[in-house]
């Protein structure tokens, strides 16, 4: 844990080494997080894992600051790193669906009709974490990293600084909130 939060702080001040070493060290649970992304539905995206831990760690770097105090935190921001290129995705294949200059090629309508479905959902469970979010940003931190990341209950504690009961209470309530929402 000391090496990992080491490297974060080189980065900062602009050391490229550690740069590449903290991603080399990184990059089994950031193919974790993106596998369990994306494993959730094989339609959502065109990405595949390396795709999506690829685009990921160049948005990371287009930050230019690293600021976490930690692995936990790190993996955090980085589902939601994920998680914003996933929606992206969606965003660009809905316009390209609407016209986009695209060519127009004859597809199976069940597949069409079950990638619109898949795409439906991921959006509607975008919109409602934004707006559990404006309630109350810790529930939706628990969300974004429990199941968009697949983080662990010990590891959702360590990187919000709380108690795993606290985050098991939070888990309930956001998922109450988000089912009504959902509704």
């Amino acid at each position: 844990m000391g090496e990992i939060t080491d490297l974060i702080q080189r980065v900062n001040v602009g050391d490229g080494d550690a740069r590449d070493r903290l991603f080399s060290l990184l990059y089994r649970d950031l193919r974790r997080l993106a596998h369990s992304r994306l494993n959730r539905s094989e339609t959502i995206t065109l990405l595949d894992t390396t795709s999506l831990v690829h685009d990921a760690y160049l948005k990371l770097l287009a930050t230019g600051d690293l600021r976490f105090a930690d692995r936990g935190r790190f993996l955090a921001y980085a589902a939601k790193v994920m998680r914003s290129i996933v929606v992206d995705e969606i965003r660009k294949r809905r316009s390209d669906l609407r016209g986009g200059g695209a060519e127009h090629v004859e597809l199976d309508t069940s597949v069409a009709e079950s990638a619109c479905k898949d795409d439906e959902r991921v959006m509607r469970v975008h919109e409602a974490l934004a707006d559990l979010s404006d309630l109350d940003p810790r529930l939706a931190s628990v969300v974004e990293m429990r199941f968009f990341a697949g983080l662990s209950e010990a590891d959702i504690a360590e990187a919000l600084g709380v108690a795993e009961r606290t985050v098991r209470r939070d888990w309930d309530k956001a998922r109450t909130l988000l089912f009504s929402a959902l509704r």
